[in-house]
């Protein structure tokens, strides 16, 4: 009896030896594999760096580089196991089919930011209006991209959002327009304020010469006439342009004493 049972202690023992050897093994895989996953991903985005390629197309194939090593590692410890690849190939093939039934809009979000990686609508550090937000691109991911928006928000938006809505790229371009207002009072001189805002506003630094200060009667209303002020520049200024510009109209037409619009109600009341 007791010879049974060291028999089969024994037997315990050498099935618990070569269990923890493969356990060890396997782990010894998984930190060595990951470590060169990761040195193989630094030397791509080394070479590619060196071939001068786009930085949203470096890191669209780092993704997709890791995520393929990292399955060929898992496959490999587990074949290390003795667990049939093809089994597993099998599993995981229904586990993307039911992924792919229950969370369809991921797939169209991996084919939406591949199309947007050959098509190159935008890249890293253009100002944007995509899926109906607006900022700077920061990362063009396998299934969303990140944008900076103006107030200093970082947002994710899915890729097939993007794809599937209308992009305005504000950096294609080597300039904009941007769009302001100055409503003057109906006894005002329009020509001589125009050429006065004209001449101020193409003082402004970072407005563009070409093309010139665009400044026309707009319309009119109970007030008098309002004009169109528009200022060229680039995009990295607009913001700066369009507030100095609104400075500058206040300042400029009352310097020049051009008098100050108000409402026809009040002055009907002071008339009376």
């Amino acid at each position: 009896m007791d010879k049974d049972i060291q028999h089969y202690t024994d037997i315990a023992a050498a099935y618990a030896t070569e269990a923890g050897l493969k356990i060890l093994a396997a782990i010894a895989f998984w930190i060595i594999g990951r470590w060169l996953i990761g040195l193989v991903g630094r030397m791509l985005q080394a070479a590619l760096g060196r071939q001068k390629v786009d930085s949203t197309l470096m890191r669209y194939i780092g993704s997709f580089v890791a995520v393929t090593l990292n399955i060929v590692l898992v496959v490999a410890i587990l074949g290390y196991f003795g667990v049939q690849t093809t089994t597993f190939a099998a599993l995981v093939a229904g586990i993307g089919i039911a992924i792919g039934a229950a969370w369809g809009g991921l797939l169209s979000n991996l084919a939406a930011g591949a199309f947007l990686i050959v098509l190159k609508p935008f890249k890293v550090g253009d100002f944007i209006t995509a899926g109906g937000v607006t900022g700077t691109v920061r990362e063009i991911g396998l299934f969303a991209t990140g944008l900076d928006t103006p107030d200093n928000v970082f947002t994710i938006i899915g890729n097939g959002k993007i794809f599937g809505d209308t992009i305005q790229n504000f950096s294609t371009n080597a300039f904009r327009r941007v769009e302001l207002k100055c409503q003057l009072a109906g006894s005002a001189d329009h020509v001589a304020a125009m050429q006065l805002l004209r001449d101020k506003l193409q003082a402004i630094p970072n407005v563009l010469a070409e093309p010139a200060v665009e400044v026309e009667i707009l319309e009119f209303n109970l007030v008098g006439p309002v004009l169109a002020v528009r200022p060229f520049c680039h995009t990295d200024h607009y913001w700066q342009v369009y507030f100095d510009g609104n400075r500058v109209i206040r300042e400029a037409l009352a310097a020049a004493g051009f008098p100050a619009p108000m409402p026809a109600q009040l002055m009907l009341t002071r008339a009376a």
